[in-house]
């Protein structure tokens, strides 16, 4: 093998394409990538670089130097419009790449709200790229009122950079309440807490019927048929996988492209990482969007485009970053039936399925997190009353 693109230069791109390097291969690599700038965190975006508290430069994953120092091709700004399985190629804006294995790291990209509902109006931002935040950033000034579909992390993290900023701030949700699709209702009711502590309105069981405005965004009519005035609109509905291409390529798609579990595709010379890729897991198939997962994946893709024939196995974690709080998960909480509610110095929640620990909500509680991660990836599970016991020593579990 002598020649390697990876199409989408994000978090999985990036680790992909630094870890065939720094596992000895010396063929030629080429990383495409859509946007203007070299790979960056997106994380921060809707935090610290909204903020104005991180400049650009700052949000790069590594100095641009590094891909050329590298040997890697870094193609910015670079649209791959077609993938020819047949002459194993790329197309390009008038140029055509071949290859001898591909990797896609196409990421995901933000639900948008139909045009029909006036969700094409000038005024109305997602949160997922650089140009995205670009383009809401001038949008942040005190005193403006922003409303907020959606009552995800996206949606709430969000909510609490434009609280901070002093603007008046919405947040609409369909759900009973928030975070219905990924947290309990005792982190749900914290958060909840939180954001109105910091003058955040959200409204649960709230649909929203249409972006009002002509030229430009002026409010929001609810289902109900009650309007909202709003100088600007953050839709915060979730994420898709990019699939477009493979799509078209002809590869097998479930939740994603769909991998075997060392990471290839339908195609055994494409492979897939990252958002945009579900693997098998327990009986199933799992897709995950995090950074995590995104760094985990790839470098296990590249070792096995190199030969090493390893499944991936998945320990997931996750953050969130609110106000002066950071939520940080360890595990999935998928199918969990009871959450014990630890309360000491700060506030943890942990879920059980049956007897299992497997996933740990930890409220600005580093140690909860750290204890709960090592249990999960050990297969550990702490006595309920024990844990739920603000005395008893987490460290003192982990030898139980």
């Amino acid at each position: 093998m002598k020649n390697i693109v990876v199409v989408g230069a994000g978090q999985a791109g990036a680790s992909l394409v630094a870890r065939l390097r720094a596992k000895g291969f010396d063929g030629a690599i080429t990383l495409l990538g859509e946007e203007p700038v070299p790979p960056y965190q997106r994380p921060p975006l809707s935090k610290g670089y909204l903020l104005g508290d991180m400049a650009l430069e700052r949000l790069f994953l590594r100095p641009e130097s590094f891909y050329a120092d590298q040997g890697i091709d870094l193609r910015m700004g670079a649209r791959v419009r077609a993938i020819d399985r047949a002459a194993k190629t790329v197309v390009l804006e008038g140029e055509t790449l071949p290859y001898d294995a591909l990797a896609l790291t196409t990421g995901s990209a933000p639900r948008r709200l139909p045009a029909s509902i006036g969700g094409d109006l000038p005024g109305v931002h997602t949160v997922r790229g650089l140009a995205d935040v670009d383009a809401m950033a001038e949008d942040f000034r005190p005193g403006a009122r922003v409303v907020i579909v959606g009552g995800g992390y996206i949606g709430l993290e969000a909510a609490a950079v434009a609280a901070k900023r002093g603007l008046d701030v919405t947040v609409l949700e369909m759900a009973p309440r928030i975070l219905a699709r990924v947290a309990a209702p005792e982190t749900a009711e914290a958060i909840h807490t939180l954001h109105a502590a910091h003058g955040v309105r959200i409204l649960t069981e709230t649909a929203l019927a249409q972006i009002d405005g002509t030229d430009r965004v002026t409010g929001v009519t609810l289902a109900g048929g009650s309007q909202l005035p709003a100088d600007f609109v953050i839709v915060g509905i979730g994420i898709a996988p990019a699939t477009d291409l493979a799509e078209a390529a002809g590869l097998t798609l479930d939740n994603g492209i769909a991998t075997d579990a060392q990471g290839r595709s339908s195609d055994p010379a494409i492979w897939a990482a990252g958002d945009c890729a579900s693997f098998p897991w327990q009986g199933g198939r799992l897709r995950l969007e995090s950074v995590q997962n995104a760094i985990d994946q790839a470098e296990c893709v590249a070792d096995n485009m190199l030969g090493a024939c390893c499944d991936y196995v998945p320990m997931p974690w996750f953050w969130s970053d609110q106000y002066d709080m950071k939520l940080q998960i360890a595990g999935l909480n998928m199918g969990y039936d009871r959450v014990v509610v630890r309360q000491a110095q700060a506030r943890s929640h942990w879920y059980f399925k049956g007897d299992a620990l497997i996933s740990v909500d930890a409220l600005s509680d580093p140690r909860a997190y750290m204890v709960g991660k090592r249990m999960i990836e050990q297969g550990m599970t702490p006595d309920a009353n024990a844990l739920a016991d603000p005395a008893t020593d987490l460290k003192a579990l982990l030898r139980a």
